[in-house]
């Protein structure tokens, strides 16, 4: 009986193998990177581009948006009802869910203004780039006046924005946070926020603008 020879890898193919698998991993890794980065500066740029839509409102009409008591004469577009009570503050949940809160008026009056994106009789806020809800709420976390929240965030996500922009405390600094809820509001008090931050835990997260 004659016998078969089986025939193996070399070492420079199994090496030149190794090298493509390396390669691969690496281009996913650098691609996630990638991917987490440009979701990162588009939740800074939203920041910056939300606050700078208030000011632009408020320098325009002298009123805030969602407090504004003559947005439905000042736009043709906006439904009826849509008129705040200018007592100075945008009263509600920032993770509004119903046009009656000043809250959901906030993207109404912005969106009718052009300050905004999208339909004016659209009261639901915008979502952020890890698919929570971004709101204005007034006061929190120890921070007073209005702030923006971005709902939703995972605590390694928030250990790089505060890293990049803050303190890395969610009880102190310009950004805050406390554990992520899509119906309490956001407390008032700096006990209200996080200890500290859990990479998989998530968190509702409070900007001083």
């Amino acid at each position: 009986m004659l016998n078969s020879k089986q025939k193996g890898f070399t070492l420079v193919e199994i090496a030149i193998v190794l090298v493509i698998v390396g390669l691969l991993i690496g281009g996913v890794l650098k691609g996630q990177e990638m991917i987490t980065n440009a979701k990162l500066k588009r939740i800074e740029s939203d920041n910056a581009g939300l606050a700078a839509a208030i000011f632009g409102y408020q320098d325009r009409y002298l009123q805030l948006p969602g407090d504004d008591n003559a947005a439905n004469s000042r736009f043709d577009d906006l439904p009826a009802a849509s008129n705040g009570d200018a007592n100075g503050s945008i009263d509600g949940h920032w993770s509004v869910t119903t046009a009656a809160l000043e809250t959901g008026k906030f993207w109404m009056h912005l969106r009718a203004s052009g300050l905004v994106a999208g339909d004016p009789a659209d009261f639901l806020p915008q979502q952020n780039a890890y698919g929570g809800r971004i709101g204005i709420h007034y006061g929190g976390l120890g921070i007073g006046g209005h702030v923006t929240v971005f709902g939703q965030l995972e605590g390694s996500v928030v250990k790089v924005l505060e890293s990049r922009l803050d303190d890395v405390s969610p009880k102190t600094g310009r950004i805050r946070a406390a554990a992520a809820s899509l119906t309490a509001d956001i407390p008032a008090s700096d006990t209200g926020a996080a200890a500290d931050y859990k990479d998989l835990d998530l968190y509702d997260v409070v900007f001083r603008f």
